[in-house]
């Protein structure tokens, strides 16, 4: 979580809404990092999350992550949540809550929906109030 913390502030810094996100491998090893991207990119796919998992496949040369762990500062929305499962991530770890999109328990739970064929160990609240006060810095600077 630290790496994702620094990552966040990274994007925060960029103008980005400041999230980060880590994919560790089977041993601990981070084989994909990412921010949230979309103001430098364009790009409205370019969440933390999805622009580590791409990374991750990269660094693999498989789309398919088993074995792998998911660390993110904040709780993925739905489309981050779609692609954790896509990507077969077995775990997510995230800090911050997401009361108003987020889709790993709060306002949905994507990730364990029993109607989906695959399902996601979650452990939320992982130095959520420093992921929080990134955030929330974030948006008291633009208000």
């Amino acid at each position: 979580m630290r790496r994702a913390l620094v990552l966040a502030e990274e994007a925060g810094a960029a103008g980005d809404v400041p999230v980060g996100a880590v994919v560790i491998d089977a041993s601990g090893r981070v084989i994909g990092e990412g921010r949230n991207e979309r103001e430098a990119t364009g790009d409205p796919t370019a969440h933390a999350e999805v622009v580590a998992l791409r990374r991750a496949a990269e660094a693999t040369g498989s789309w398919n992550l088993d074995g792998c762990t998911l660390v993110v500062t904040l709780e993925p929305c739905v489309m981050c949540a779609g692609a954790v499962l896509q990507s077969r991530v077995p775990r997510l770890v995230f800090g911050a809550w997401d009361d108003k999109a987020g889709a790993a328990g709060s306002m949905y739970d994507v990730v364990r929906d029993r109607r989906l064929p695959y399902r996601v160990e979650v452990v939320a609240g992982v130095r959520d109030e420093e992921a929080s006060a990134v955030l929330r810095a974030f948006f008291d600077a633009r208000r």
